[in-house]
């Protein structure tokens, strides 16, 4: 029965430790049995709390067995990035800087998953503080997808994807800049959901663009999804960017999973045209589907959307070059000491650590973001970006006006192979295309599978986007048109998944 757990939903996990048919402990050690299994080759996690995950699942136990009155996924464990604070476990970020530190605090994202008692297995893998499209820039090593080894589980929480697809866990906190959940999760066939800005805590969460910075739930399933969004969001004090609001019932629009009667509209700008024709293809076949169960299809044009692009890469490295100027090396992390220098000076120390502790990419986003904030350039680079951001908030605003929810494949394409886009930024930036609006303008996002491509056979993904605060109104949609996936394919797309454990690394 070990094996078979690992591969339940979390909503039957939650049934399961509920009825006592298995204890949390099972649970916890089946998936970190899973673990011990096929890591080796997936390389999802930087780190693996065995003891402290079996501690808190045999706590779970001890409240059950006393009566206590627990939280529904009480005893269901889950992943966390590594970009999230948790106190006496490593948090590094994917970057060398951070080598080694742990964190005294928890981020209030960790602080409510431990309230609800879902043991934390271990700190996923990410692209170096959240920059990148393919995990490779992480300092520790890239993760792989469990669909093609040789392939990018998407990025920068490839390690919170690969994790889920490849059964190590049944959920996974990711964080969402500019794609980081969507575009993982549309290439690993699984399903994620960036939030509306400010509906879960940034507290915590090692800041990257504090402006577009936004954690997340990572799952297999949109029920699934919704149950762990409603057990991280909600008002926090100690965020001042949260919003005093109710949180929507995410996990009664995912039960209702009814389209009858909405709009949705497919954006122009974001489908067609430089997308892969197995991924368009997919989209297409999803939009039917959703006809199929009673809505209505528009189209919505947003021509804005085609500086998202541009004005995203200069906001996030902008904000990127201010966050890491608190990596200096003279209160925690890396310290390196300047090469043939007898008696250094702060600055110089200062020098030598940031150089090697941060990768090139990094380096490469607090260069151009040092540029655009400089005199003489502000104004005509970030500011000018800024005013774009403005012009695509208008565009949704416009679009919602005509539609309930908005429609585009996730990404261009499918997981491309491991070292193909590394010498190429601009191609690696460009896979980000479809994700980056609702960045910029703070409205939530949900990708899930939309099927296989023809050409390569990889998961493909299809985006929901909803109104800020509407969050409900992704599971809604997203649950009906999984429904109709399901009942078209006759068994969820991981199934269709290699076998990691007959697969190797070559």
């Amino acid at each position: 029965m070990t094996t078979d757990l690992t591969r339940r939903s979390a909503a039957e996990m939650a049934s399961l430790l509920s009825t006592r048919e298995v204890s949390a402990v099972e649970l916890t050690q089946a998936h970190l049995d899973r673990t011990d299994a096929v890591d080796a080759l997936v390389h999802s996690y930087l780190h693996v709390d065995h003891e402290g995950a079996l501690a808190q699942a045999r706590a779970v136990d001890q409240r059950r067995a006393a009566g206590d009155d627990l939280h529904p996924l009480a005893g269901v464990p889950i992943a966390v990035k590594d970009i999230l604070t948790t106190k006496g476990l490593p948090t590094t970020c994917g970057s060398r800087i951070l080598e080694g530190w742990v964190p005294p605090y928890d981020a209030t994202v960790v602080t409510r998953l431990r309230e609800a008692g879902m043991p934390i297995l271990g700190k996923t893998n990410l692209d170096e503080f959240a920059m990148g499209s393919s995990t490779e820039h992480s300092a520790y090593g890239p993760s792989r997808n469990p669909w093609d080894l040789e392939r990018i589980p998407g990025g920068s929480g490839g390690g919170s994807s690969s994790v889920i697809a490849s059964f190590q866990a049944p959920l996974a906190i990711g964080t969402d800049t500019g794609g980081s959940i969507r575009q993982p999760a549309a290439v690993t066939g699984t399903v994620g959901t960036k939030p509306t800005y400010g509906s879960v805590s940034r507290y915590g969460l090692v800041a990257l663009a504090s402006s577009l910075d936004q954690a997340g739930p990572c799952a297999r399933t949109v029920l699934d999804t919704a149950l762990l969004h409603a057990v991280i969001a909600g008002h926090d004090q100690l965020d001042s960017t949260s919003i005093d609001a109710p949180v929507p019932a995410v996990v009664e629009a995912a039960l209702r999973a009814d389209v009858s009667g909405m709009t949705v509209g497919v954006i122009r700008q974001l489908t067609g045209e430089g997308y892969q024709a197995g991924v368009q293809t997919r989209f297409d076949e999803a939009v039917a589907l959703l006809v199929e169960r009673g809505a209505k299809v528009v189209e919505v044009d947003c021509p804005n959307f085609d500086y998202a692009l541009a004005a995203y890469y200069l906001i996030l490295p902008s904000e990127a070059s201010s966050n890491l100027a608190k990596f200096d090396a003279m209160r925690y992390g890396l310290r390196v000491p300047p090469a043939e220098v007898d008696d250094p000076s702060a600055e110089q120390v200062m020098a030598a650590s940031r150089d090697a502790g941060f990768g090139d990419e990094v380096k490469r986003r607090i260069i151009l973001g040092t540029y655009a904030l400089s005199s003489g350039y502000y104004d005509a680079y970030y500011g000018q970006a800024q005013k774009v951001r403005r012009l695509i908030a208008d565009d949704f605003s416009r679009a919602f006006a005509s539609a309930d929810v908005l429609l585009s494949p996730t990404a261009p394409t499918t997981a491309f192979r491991l070292g193909e886009k590394l010498d190429d930024p601009m191609a690696m930036y460009r896979g980000d295309v479809a994700t980056i609006p609702a960045n910029l303008a703070g409205v939530p996002g949900m990708s899930l599978p939309s099927g296989l491509s023809d050409e390569d056979g990889l998961p493909t993904g299809i985006q929901i986007l909803a109104p800020a605060t509407q969050d409900d109104r992704l599971y809604a949609v997203g649950a009906a048109l999984e429904a109709a996936l399901l009942e078209r394919w006759g068994a969820p797309l991981l199934t269709r998944a290699p076998d990691l454990s007959q697969g190797a690394v070559t």
